[in-house]
C-alpha cells in the first residue's frame, strides 16, 4: 500500500503546481529597450543607476531627431559594478558622447556597517572608469550624485554622503579636463516636490525635470567642435 500512497501523493502535488497560476515575467523597464541608430545623428551613451533610468527615455524624445541615445542595459549600480562591465558596455563602435554617474549605490551602508564602495575604492575606481571612458568618447560628461533624504532609507543612506562622494568624484573629474553636468545643485531647490518622500527616486516629474538638463547638457557637448 505504501507505493501507491505515495505515488497518490506525487500526482496530487504534481495537480496542484499545474493548477497554480503561473508568475508573469515583469515586463522590463522602458530604459532598457535598444535603439537602432538613425544613420547621419550622432551616438550619445548613458551610464548610470536607476536615477539615470528615470531620465533616459524623456532624454530621447527631447533628443529625437538630433542624437541616437543609448543606455547601458541594466542599473549600473556601484563603480565596482562599472569596472567588472565597463568593457561590454562601451563596445566596439564609438561613442559621441558618454553622459556618466557613479555614486548612490557606492555609498549605502552594508549589513556589515560599511559602504558598498568606501570613499578611497570609489576615487580609485572612478579614476580607471574615467579612463577608460575616454578612450572610447569624444566627450564626457559627469553628472553629480543626486541629494540623498535625511531619514531612515532602505537600503540604508546616509544624508550629506552625497557631498562627501561628489566632492571625490569633482576632483578627479576637473583634473581630466571633463565637463561636469550638476544634477545635484539643479534638483535641490525644487527637491520636496521633484523626489518621492523618503526615497532617493524621484517622480515622473522629477525624472523629466532631470531630463532637460541632462539634454541641454549633451546637446552643448554636441555644438563643441571636435577636436
Amino acid at each position: 500500500m505504501k507505493p501507491i500512497l505515495a505515488l497518490l501523493a506525487l500526482l496530487a502535488a504534481l495537480t496542484a503546481a499545474a493548477a497554480e497560476p503561473k508568475k508573469e515575467k515583469a515586463a522590463p523597464h522602458p530604459s532598457l529597450a535598444p535603439v537602432e541608430d538613425v544613420a547621419g545623428l550622432p551616438r550619445v551613451l548613458l551610464i548610470g543607476d536607476s536615477i539615470s533610468m528615470g531620465y533616459t527615455v524623456p532624454v530621447r524624445k527631447l533628443l529625437g531627431g538630433k542624437a541616437n541615445v543609448h543606455r547601458i542595459p541594466t542599473n549600473g549600480g556601484p563603480t565596482s559594478k562599472g569596472i567588472a562591465s565597463i568593457d561590454a558596455w562601451l563596445g566596439a563602435g564609438k561613442w559621441d558622447i558618454i553622459h556618466f554617474n557613479w555614486g548612490i549605490h557606492d555609498l549605502k551602508f552594508m549589513p556589515d556597517g560599511k559602504r558598498q564602495v568606501e570613499p578611497a575604492d570609489y576615487e580609485k575606481n572612478l579614476r580607471a572608469l574615467v579612463t577608460k571612458m575616454k578612450s572610447n568618447g569624444r566627450a564626457l560628461i559627469w553628472a553629480t550624485i543626486t541629494p540623498i533624504p535625511d531619514g531612515e532609507l532602505q537600503p540604508p543612506r546616509k544624508f550629506g554622503d552625497e557631498n562627501e562622494y561628489n566632492a571625490i568624484a569633482k576632483k578627479i573629474i576637473e583634473a581630466e579636463g571633463v565637463a561636469i553636468n550638476d544634477l545635484n545643485a539643479y534638483v535641490t531647490p525644487e527637491l520636496g516636490k521633484m523626489q518621492k518622500p523618503m526615497d532617493v527616486h524621484f517622480t515622473e516629474e522629477g525624472s523629466a525635470f532631470l531630463a532637460k538638463k541632462v539634454a541641454e547638457a549633451i546637446e552643448s557637448a554636441l555644438a563643441k567642435p571636435r577636436n
